[in-house]
C-alpha cells in the first residue's frame, strides 16, 4: 500500500510539472512567427482532449499553433489567408481522416472552389526540434530549429523555376507541384 500511494503520487506530479499553462503555450507558439508580429497573433491551443481551442485573438495576420504535447516539439505560424485551409486540415482531423484521405479531400474542395485557397503567395514559419528546452530567460527553445513554407496553390516547377527537390541542403525546391498544397520548402541548415 505504502509503495503503491508513492507511486501515485509520483505519477500525479509528473503529470502536473508537464501540464502548460496558456500563458506558457502562448509565449511558445509565437516564437514561430516574425518577431515584429508576435504581440498581435491569433493563437491556437490544445485542450484536455486535444482539440484545437483559442488560446488568444488577434489583431493582425498572423495565426500562431501550440505546440501539442506528447509529440515531438513544433510550433507554427501562418498568414491568415491560409486560415480556411489549416481549419478545414483541423476538421477532418478530428473527423479521424488520415494523410492522404485530408490531401484527397482539400484537393477536391480546393478545386471546386469550395476551400478558399490564398490567392497570393502566403507563408507558414515552423519552429521545430527533437530534443529542446526552453529558457525563459533568454526566451528561446534551446535546440530548435526553423523551416519556412510558402504556399503557391496549383504551382509547378514551370510556373516558379523551383525544382521539387532542394539542390544542396538549405536550398529552395516545390513540394505537392501542381495540387492545392504547392509549396516552396526552405529549410536552413543548422547555423539557425
Amino acid at each position: 500500500m505504502k509503495y503503491s500511494l508513492i507511486i501515485l503520487l509520483l505519477a500525479c506530479s509528473t503529470i502536473v510539472s508537464a501540464q502548460t499553462t496558456v500563458e506558457d503555450q502562448i509565449k511558445i507558439a509565437i516564437l514561430a512567427a516574425p518577431e515584429e508580429y508576435r504581440e498581435g497573433a491569433k493563437v491556437y491551443g490544445v485542450d484536455e482532449e486535444g482539440d484545437p481551442i483559442v488560446l488568444r485573438e488577434g489583431s493582425n495576420e498572423f495565426v500562431c499553433v501550440a505546440d501539442n504535447p506528447g509529440t515531438r516539439f513544433q510550433v507554427s505560424c501562418y498568414h491568415n489567408s491560409l486560415e480556411p485551409f489549416m481549419n478545414r486540415g483541423r476538421e477532418l482531423r478530428k473527423e479521424g481522416k488520415n494523410p492522404q484521405e485530408i490531401f484527397d479531400i482539400r484537393e477536391e474542395e480546393a478545386k471546386s472552389g469550395t476551400l478558399q485557397m490564398p490567392e497570393k503567395p502566403a507563408a507558414l514559419h515552423v519552429y521545430y526540434g527533437d530534443e529542446v528546452s526552453y529558457n525563459s530567460e533568454t526566451n528561446i527553445m534551446e535546440g530548435a530549429k526553423y523551416r519556412y513554407v510558402v504556399y503557391i496553390p496549383f504551382a509547378t516547377e514551370a510556373t516558379t523555376g523551383i525544382p521539387a527537390r532542394p539542390n544542396a541542403p538549405g536550398h529552395p525546391w516545390l513540394m505537392n507541384p501542381g495540387t492545392h498544397r504547392a509549396h516552396i520548402m526552405i529549410t536552413p541548415g543548422d547555423s539557425n
